[in-house]
């Protein structure tokens, strides 16, 4: 089989087999799982925007900026470490920039990239907004996980993470509390 794709020809074969069905277990601990996570996401993001002001997203930028030197980072890393594309990356950056909480400055190594700085009122509101979201980590989802069932849990995504053999791409970015 020729392929005019960019697809490896192992991926084509593959897509073209019998799909292999979930067994009853896999199954339930599937939907286990996106019922699970969207209750999480939807618990964290009300707790922030209700305390913070901030959604999920934008907290997570804050945090990503307040963790390098300068509280700058290049507008495409910043992209590629949250899994963000760059379109919704630039809506959520303009956002924070409305409120002061970051500023897009060119970048002074090459003139040509774009940089997202955290300014002192975005440090300011992450600090007050952190106790908050931490403690909803905990109350809805670590203090109901055993610490090996949260280890487990780590080494699953960090192994989803990684992503399937052949695939190219890397996920930099690491989820953060």
């Amino acid at each position: 089989m020729t392929s005019t794709s960019s697809q490896p020809a192992e991926a084509i074969v593959e897509a073209d087999a019998e799909p292999r069905w979930l067994t009853p277990a896999q199954h339930v601990h599937w939907r286990a799982y996106l019922l699970g996570s969207a209750r999480l996401n939807e618990a964290l993001t009300r707790q922030l925007e209700a305390e913070a002001g901030l959604s999920l997203s934008e907290y997570e930028i804050l945090v990503r900026l307040s963790e390098v030197p300068g509280r700058t980072v290049r507008m495409s890393e910043l992209a590629d470490a949250l899994v963000f594309s760059r379109s919704r990356l630039t809506h959520t950056v303009t956002r924070l920039e409305r409120r002061g909480l970051v500023e897009r400055r060119t970048c002074a190594a090459d003139g040509r990239g774009v940089n997202c700085v955290m300014t002192d009122e975005g440090f300011a509101l992450l600090r007050d907004a952190a106790p908050g979201h931490v403690r909803a980590v905990r109350a809805h989802l670590l203090d109901l996980l055993t610490d090996e069932q949260f280890a487990v849990l780590g080494e699953a995504m960090a192994a989803v993470v990684r992503g399937p053999a052949g695939i190219e791409g890397d996920c930099k970015g690491q989820p953060s509390a």
